[in-house]
This record gives C-alpha cells, structure tokens and sequence, in this order.
C-alpha cells in the first residue's frame, strides 16, 4: 500500500524529517510533534499538538488509528485523551495527537519528539439494517464483568 503524506509547516516555518517505521516489524510509524519551542503539559491537562503531516489513504477501505505510544504512557503517564485517534480517508487536514497528562507531574515535549504512533488498517463498511430483533445467544445482553475475571 502507498500512504501519501503532505508536511505542514509549524508556526515558525519548521518541517518535520519524513516520517519513518522504526524497525522492519513495527506495525504503526511514529508520529512526531511540529512544535517550534518545548511544551510544558501539566498534570491532568490535556492539549493538542500539530504532527506536521497530512495524509491521503487509498480509499475508504482503510482507516489510520493513532495510538499511545507505549513507553511515554508507562513510564510519564502521558497518553491519548479519546483512547485511540480515527483518521478518516476522506480526512485531509493535519493529523493533530491529543494528549492528556494523566500523572501527578508536569511533562514536557520537546521539539521533534516522538510523541504517538500511527498504524493504517483495513476497513469493512457494514450494510446497516434496522430490525426489531437480534439473534439470541446464550450470553444475551449480559455486559460489563459478566464472564467474570
């Protein structure tokens, strides 16, 4: 698959080095932040944060999730606000990673710091059919905790 990807400039004119997978087994690219000065998030704050591309996914049989990445979120507590961030393949603006504090300590962000992950995975668009009745299974609707530890 071709993943096309536009820079963006930061505020200053600053253009991120091409984005690239870490190791030949990583599954998702990392995701740098464009930021001219380093940014001080504090505790429980959450801000917005440019990555300095833009992309065009083949077509809409295919979605980019941004993820945590794992060693910013275990070791500093620093995570994606919404969980897992959905990039659309009609979406053309700045790909832009929320991230929240969730530690007792301030974080700071440096300039070019690796700061999330982005990953493109297939889609299947569902037929949606309104009906007055699912299937029964034996679970039903039984939710949170039902099937135990």
């Amino acid at each position: 698959m071709i993943l096309k990807y536009k820079k963006i400039p930061s505020e200053n004119g600053k253009l991120i080095d091409n984005p690239k997978y870490q190791t030949a087994g990583s599954a998702c690219f990392d995701l740098v932040c464009n930021l001219d000065d380093e940014l001080l998030v504090a505790p429980n704050e959450t801000v917005k944060i440019p990555s300095g591309i833009a992309i065009e996914l083949e077509s809409n049989a295919f979605v980019a999730l941004v993820f945590s990445r794992s060693g910013l979120s275990s070791k500093f507590g620093v995570s994606l606000a919404n969980g897992v961030g959905v990039i659309d393949s009609d979406y053309r603006g700045e790909v832009l990673i929320a991230l929240t504090n969730h530690s007792d300590t301030p974080y700071t962000i440096s300039p070019n710091e690796r700061i999330a992950q982005l990953g493109i995975i297939p889609v299947m668009c569902a037929d949606l059919v309104l009906c007055d009745e699912l299937s029964k299974t034996e679970r039903g609707g039984s939710g949170f905790g039902s099937t135990g530890k």
